[in-house]
């Protein structure tokens, strides 16, 4: 069900954006008297699943979701329509217009994507406001895994600053991390600051982390897993777990490490039940666990910050996130080339875009999400690829400077480059996806 829930969201999220993003194009060529022939959600190879003609455009549904198109008379786009280029130009054509309307035209879909993300930023903060973690109330410092760890943090350590900058949002922290270039993290050890370098060889190992730094929690009981030796012994769900052997023990790391030094052991846990202090014996087997999985949420353990705008101020709130949005994904993107990094080999395809999508519907990820995929949008469309509007615009570009036109041979042939290079990248992503699902199998 989760599965039909994740797929449900990012088609719904997909086709919003998809013809919003057609529709800037068929609104500047109905602008400037441009015939348009077809407007299509999805691709449709063979056969459609829904056509109907209305005036001299068609619209209709497609069966292939990879996308979705405009087919504007007179201009060289994948329908690859060479005939109708043959024939000499007619007033209502692409290529009969001033180029700085061909420049309008061929920006119109970006633009639109653009809009869209800030709109849906502003209606969320209007609806939702804005919630996050300040750092500074992350008072039990942080838990990290063997990255960090081997970097120089520890386990009780509290982040203050990267590169002297203090630090607003706990979960700004790794972000800031892989794409601003920190050189140095000051934090507090034990009551005294210290100052940890680090390495740029880090940032491929980071990219890969699910763990880097997380929040330290006092140990609560969410769950057990099967055949659970602690559940056998008389433990209960939401139990708060503050020693072992006598010795008190605040934290789930701190539970976990002391815990290993007990295998093939009895030992005696010491919970808080309510008002209640119990005392339970349980047999520590070999793996060092006892089945128990922490539970309680951020919202129990931190004061989170939250911010409510109205409608006037929410609109320039929604600006101003949808703009640092841009400026973050475009560091990403500049990260995915450059070799160094390997942020190459994350690129994900269908299954990862999918993914991100939570597996019960809740509108306020929904649309967060929907708003970051149309930035998404707009920018991969914009890379100079012929066979992206990115392509169409470079080539307009160098017209108006140069004021010659390319030839339409050429134009045709830097077509079919561009569908070469882009479907390359279509299976380079997928099969990322699909190398990945069976490595973590």
């Amino acid at each position: 069900m989760e599965v039909l829930v994740k797929i449900a969201q990012f088609l719904l999220s997909i086709s919003i954006l998809v013809i919003l993003h057609e529709f800037g194009h068929f609104a500047f060529a109905k602008i400037f008297k441009t015939r348009v022939e077809k407007f299509y959600l999805f691709f449709n190879p063979w056969f459609s699943l829904f056509k109907v003609k209305k005036g001299e455009t068609e619209y209709g549904l497609g069966w292939l979701p990879l996308g979705g198109y405009v087919k504007i008379s007179g201009m060289i786009d994948e329908s690859m329509d060479k005939e109708q280029m043959k024939k000499p130009p007619q007033p209502y054509e692409f290529r009969a217009k001033k180029t700085w309307q061909r420049l309008l035209i061929m920006l119109g879909g970006v633009m639109v994507n653009f809009i869209t993300a800030l709109v849906i930023y502003s209606a969320i903060l209007y609806v939702w406001g804005d919630q996050y973690l300040p750092n500074k109330n992350v008072k039990h410092g942080i838990v990290v895994d063997s990255l960090a760890y081997d970097m120089g943090l520890r386990n009780g350590d509290k982040i203050l600053s990267l590169d002297g900058e203090e630090i607003e949002g706990f979960y700004t922290i790794v972000p800031q991390l892989v794409l601003e270039d920190v050189k140095t993290i000051q934090i507090e050890r034990n009551g005294q600051q210290r100052e940890i370098p680090v390495p740029e060889s880090i940032i491929p190992e980071l990219l890969k982390s699910k763990g880097f730094i997380e929040t330290r929690i006092p140990f609560y009981v969410g769950g057990f897993t099967k055949d659970s030796p602690a559940k056998k012994a008389g433990l209960k769900k939401d139990d708060k777990l503050i020693g072992i052997n006598r010795n008190p023990v605040e934290f789930f790391d701190e539970f976990k490490d002391t815990l290993s030094h007990y295998k093939n052991e009895l030992v005696v846990i010491t919970a808080l039940r309510g008002e209640d202090t119990v005392f339970i014996e349980v047999n520590v087997p070999e793996a060092g666990l006892i089945g128990v999985a922490p539970g309680g949420s951020i919202n129990e353990f931190f004061e989170i910050e939250r911010i409510e705008y109205s409608l006037i101020a929410s609109i320039p709130a929604g600006i101003d996130k949808g703009v640092k949005t841009i400026d973050s994904y475009l560091k990403q993107l500049k990260l995915i080339f450059s070799p160094k990094t390997e942020a190459y080999k994350s690129l994900g395809g269908f299954i990862t875009i999918g993914n991100i999508f939570p597996g019960k519907w809740n509108w306020q990820i929904f649309w967060n999400l929907t708003a970051f995929l149309s930035i998404i949008l707009a920018i991969m469309n914009l890379l100079p690829i012929p066979a992206l509007d990115g392509g169409h615009v470079m080539f307009l570009l160098y017209e108006i400077v140069t004021g010659r036109k390319p030839s339409d041979k050429f134009l045709e042939y830097a077509q079919i480059a561009g569908m070469i290079i882009l479907l390359s990248l279509l299976l380079y992503a997928n099969g990322n996806d699909i190398f990945r699902h069976f490595i973590n199998k």
